[in-house]
C-alpha cells in the first residue's frame, strides 16, 4: 500500500485518475481489454474528472462495474448512484464497451446473482475506491463481512453511513435515506488486479487514521486495503491531518 498527499482535492484527483489512467491503457496493452470498477460520491469528483480527461485511453475496450446502489431508490432520484454515474461519467464515453449498473429497484438477491455472474467472468484490473467517514468500503459498514464470497450482497446500512449520505446533501432528512442495499462485497473488490483509493475531505480524517494506521478489523472495513497487493491510496491534506 502507498501513500499519496496533495494539497487538495483537485490535485488528489488528477493523481489519481493519472495513475488509474495508466493502469487501464496498461491492461488494454496486455490483453487487449481492461474491467473495471468505478466508485461514487462528492469523494471521486476530481478523479473521475481526470479520467474522462485522459484522451488516450480506449473506452471501446473497457467494461465498468460499480460499487453499490440503495434498495428501492429509483435512477431519477437525486442520490442514486446509476444517475450519478450516467451523468458523471456514462454518458460522457459513449463507446465504452460495457457497463454493468446495480439494479436497486429489480429483486435484491435475482440483482446480486445476475452481476455476480457477470463480474465472475471479468477479473478486474482496476477498482477506484474510496472509504467512508464510518470507515466503510462500498457499503460494507462496521463490522463488514470479510468471509463471504459472494461478489453481491444485500447490507445493511448504519446510522454513521445514512448520516453521511444526509450530511452530502442527497437526501432532504434521515428518514429519506434508505436503510439498504446492494454492495460489492470485501473480497470481490480485494480480487482486483489494482486499486485506486480516492479519499479527500477533513470529515474522512479520523477514518483514514483508523484504517490505515490501525490493525485490520472488520470494525474499519477499509482496513482491509493494508492487505492488498497493489493499492495506491490518494489523500488531501485533510483527510491525512491525523496521520503522524
Amino acid at each position: 500500500m502507498t501513500i499519496s498527499i496533495s494539497p487538495n482535492p483537485v490535485e488528489l484527483g488528477q493523481k489519481a485518475g493519472k495513475i488509474g489512467a495508466k493502469l487501464i491503457r496498461k491492461a488494454i496493452q496486455n490483453q487487449g481489454f481492461a474491467n473495471i470498477i468505478l466508485a461514487t460520491g462528492t469523494s471521486q469528483f476530481e478523479t473521475l474528472r481526470q479520467l474522462l480527461a485522459e484522451n488516450k485511453i480506449d473506452w471501446s475496450k473497457v467494461t465498468v462495474f460499480h460499487l453499490d446502489e440503495y434498495i428501492g431508490l429509483p435512477i431519477t432520484h437525486p442520490a442514486s448512484f446509476r444517475k450519478y454515474l450516467l451523468e458523471r461519467f456514462f454518458n460522457h464515453v459513449p463507446n465504452l464497451k460495457a457497463f454493468h449498473l446495480i439494479d436497486g429497484e429489480n429483486d435484491p438477491q435475482k440483482e446480486c446473482d445476475r452481476l455476480s455472474t457477470l463480474i465472475q467472468n471479468h477479473p478486474i484490473d482496476v477498482a477506484f475506491v474510496g472509504i467512508g467517514e464510518n470507515g466503510h468500503l462500498a457499503f460494507n459498514d462496521p463490522p463488514a463481512d470479510f468471509e463471504t464470497e459472494k461478489p453481491y450482497l444485500v447490507v445493511e446500512l448504519d446510522h454513521a453511513c445514512r448520516m453521511q449520505q444526509l450530511g452530502e446533501g442527497w437526501f432532504p432528512n434521515l428518514d429519506a435515506v434508505p436503510t439498504q442495499a446492494i454492495s460489492m462485497s470485501i473480497r470481490q473488490i480485494m480480487k482486483s488486479k489494482s486499486i485506486i483509493c480516492s479519499v479527500p475531505d477533513l470529515r474522512k480524517a479520523q477514518a483514514v487514521k483508523d484504517c490505515l494506521k490501525g490493525e485490520i478489523s472488520n470494525l474499519h472495513p477499509a482496513s482491509i486495503l493494508q492487505s492488498h497487493p497493489d493499492c495506491r491510496i490518494f489523500l488531501d491534506e485533510s483527510a491525512s491531518s491525523l496521520l503522524a
